[in-house]
């Protein structure tokens, strides 16, 4: 779920420059919004993600930062309720959960693997060759929503549902389904194009006193 929720997380936050004032077909939006991510070297935002439904009915809401640079690389804080990291140096990704004292670590996907949504932030992927668009019905006032649905069927989401200005192409929601009917949704906000961050971020050092779980062998 997290995957999912992460990751084409960032492909909208690529998308900022004005387009076209007319309606566009649902293919020529997801081509619009592979074209403009392809085109942002590095971001950075503030985001909250909230979850509501699934079997159990719950309801849920955390916060953090992110920081994406292409390549591959990605670091995802989560500052609160807890704390969490999510980091992806280009080869490996680091998933650190600071209360189960626990570092588990795999490897990146490959380009023709990438279908699960965070990783279009990095590069990784194709919208038009991955998934099939159409606009969803009833979307809130001034805003555009294109429905994604996975060509090849995903285990962890059904589809993704992207909120977005259809003006500017800028992203305001995107909301993940996952297969037991939950929502998860996360937005946006101080975001920050294309400033030169720094690969240092995105170095990741096990903290001390903690289990490293490497493809299911735990050290």
């Amino acid at each position: 779920m997290l995957r999912a929720a992460l990751i084409v997380a960032g492909l909208a936050l690529f998308v900022t420059a004005s387009a076209a004032q007319e309606r566009r077909t649902p293919d020529a939006m997801a081509k619009a919004l592979q074209t403009r991510y392809q085109g942002i070297r590095d971001f950075s935002a503030d985001f909250v993600q909230t979850y509501r439904g699934g079997v159990l009915r719950t309801q849920t809401s955390e916060r953090g930062t992110v920081l994406v640079k292409k390549p591959g690389r990605m670091r995802w804080v989560y500052t609160s309720p807890e704390r969490k990291e999510f980091v992806s140096d280009g080869q490996k990704v680091y998933s650190y959960l600071t209360q189960d004292k626990q570092v588990i670590v795999s490897a990146l996907p490959s380009e023709d693997q990438a279908r699960t949504p965070a990783l279009f932030l990095t590069g990784k992927g194709d919208i038009s060759r991955d998934f099939t668009a159409a606009y969803a019905d009833n979307p809130p006032a001034g805003t555009t929503v294109l429905k994604l649905t996975p060509r090849r069927s995903e285990p962890e989401y059904e589809y993704l549902m992207v909120s977005l200005d259809p003006a500017t192409l800028q992203i305001r929601a995107l909301t993940t389904r996952d297969r037991q009917g939950g929502d998860s949704t996360l937005t946006f906000t101080n975001l920050k194009e294309n400033t030169g961050i720094s690969d240092k971020e995105f170095v990741f050092r096990v903290p001390r006193g903690v289990d490293v779980v490497t493809d299911g062998t735990t050290n």
